[in-house]
């Protein structure tokens, strides 16, 4: 094919023979450029060249973006790869896709670099109800309460009394991002809360290392908090000591001031949930929670929905079911509140202080009643595995867990007995005989 020295001129003129699609004019100067022209006068520089005994073709450019001089540089370019075995179009893509993998990581990167920025901003009061809101069909009433307590920001108005809401422990760290919650960082939260409130620092510590637990299992929170963080040294040095309180609990001799006390009360509700509460071993709040239906005065039993087990069947002593049966039903809840939001009892403190203060009894708290029908059941020489599954506890050894299956009149024989053994104690004349029906009472 003919070869001429290119010119402006003559890639100005150069035109498709007529007749045909294209033409081509080969540049006399680079190796296998070329201008090729079209039918409908359009006009590109080209590069022709063998590979692998193959002809290819590869277009460079219009001739009015590009100059000669940078035609031929490219075209000499392209004669070298050949020479070395490359295929120009095959390189031009991979370079293509190398550009596009390395925008489309970048972009990964900025994306990855934004969604880290907002996850280290993220701060326990803003997941902290998220927290709840997601666990909240797995727990009981109470459990929610003491989460929202903990996370209380106070300062508004009491629902009872006079003045405004204190803000909960937790309170304190609600400004703190996840990421800042160190070991150190709850380690001098604790301190402060331990000193005033040791009880309240306990538990919302407990709630939060459970936060911490749940963060963890979660795709958008999990390696937030730094590892270890409730674990650490700083932690464990100041956190609120786990012994029982001494001296909370009732002696036998204060069983006498403390009935009549209780039972001179002037809210029968409240009357009866103290004693029942010191009879039964109960926890508070599960006896709080107690339901009518869960009363069975003909055959003479307590369902009692604990927090270990799900719930537990007790015997309804005959003291017990006296006291019950005398209750006004209000609404579904035995120890009935109309004036609570929720209808039933929801503080019994304040009167049961105002008992102990008329008994000249020392302080004591709700749990303290709990401990007392512990520790007094163990006048009535009881088994140790009875009063742990009247009171709800867990067995503790091999034996009880395995072994021993006690049917409720077994646990009744001994309840029975521990109640007759407290009321002789304080001066009162035990109930004669099973108690019936509250219907049958009534009438």
């Amino acid at each position: 094919m003919a070869k001429v020295k290119f010119t402006a001129g003559r890639i100005d003129t150069f035109q498709c023979e007529s007749g045909k699609n294209q033409s081509f004019l080969w540049d006399a100067v680079a190796p296998g450029l070329g201008v090729r022209a079209t039918a409908n006068g359009a006009k590109a520089y080209m590069f022709q060249a063998k590979l692998n005994g193959a002809a290819i073709r590869i277009t460079i450019g219009a001739p009015e973006t590009w100059s000669i001089q940078d035609a031929q540089a490219e075209a000499r370019r392209l004669k070298v790869m050949i020479d070395n075995g490359q295929d120009p179009r095959q390189v031009k893509a991979d370079a293509i896709a190398a550009d596009a993998a390395r925008l489309a990581a970048n972009a990964s990167q900025a994306v990855e670099r934004a969604a880290q920025a907002r996850r280290d901003s993220v701060t326990l009061g803003a997941v902290w109800p998220v927290y709840v809101a997601a666990r909240r069909g797995k727990w009981s009433d109470w459990h929610i309460r003491d989460h929202e307590n903990v996370a209380r920001v106070g300062g508004e108005p009491k629902k009872r009394g006079k003045g405004l809401t204190e803000a909960g422990p937790l309170t304190a760290l609600s400004a703190a991002r996840l990421v800042d919650l160190s070991g150190k960082r709850i380690g001098e939260w604790l301190a402060v809360e331990a000193k005033v409130r040791p009880t309240q620092a306990a538990l919302a510590f407990r709630l939060l290392s459970v936060f911490v637990n749940w963060c963890e299992s979660t795709d958008e929170y999990a390696g937030l908090v730094p590892a270890g963080a409730c674990k650490a040294r700083q932690v464990r040095d100041e956190m609120p000591s786990k012994n029982a309180k001494e001296n909370d609990s009732l002696q036998r001799e204060q069983l006498a001031p403390w009935f009549a006390a209780v039972r001179g009360m002037g809210n029968q509700v409240q009357s009866a949930y103290l004693q029942t509460l010191l009879l039964t071993g109960a926890r508070r709040r599960e006896l709080s929670a107690l339901r009518w239906d869960d009363v069975d005065f003909q055959w003479q039993r307590l369902t009692i929905r604990d927090k270990v087990e799900g719930e537990r069947t007790i015997p309804l002593t005959p003291y017990v079911a006296q006291l019950l049966v005398t209750l006004p039903r209000c609404n579904q809840w035995v120890f009935a509140s109309p004036a609570s939001a929720n209808g039933q009892l929801t503080e019994p403190t304040p009167g049961h202080k105002r008992a102990l203060i008329a008994a000249g009894l020392p302080d004591m708290t709700l749990h303290g009643l709990r401990r007392s029908f512990g520790t007094l059941a163990e006048w009535t020489e009881a088994p140790t595995g009875v009063v742990a599954q009247i009171m709800g506890h867990k067995p503790s050894a091999i034996a009880e867990k395995h072994y021993r299956q006690r049917p409720i009149d077994l646990l009744r024989m001994w309840h029975i007995k521990i109640e007759q053994w407290m009321l002789t104690q304080a001066g009162l004349v035990p109930a004669a005989g099973d108690v019936a029906a509250p219907e049958l009472a009534a009438a």
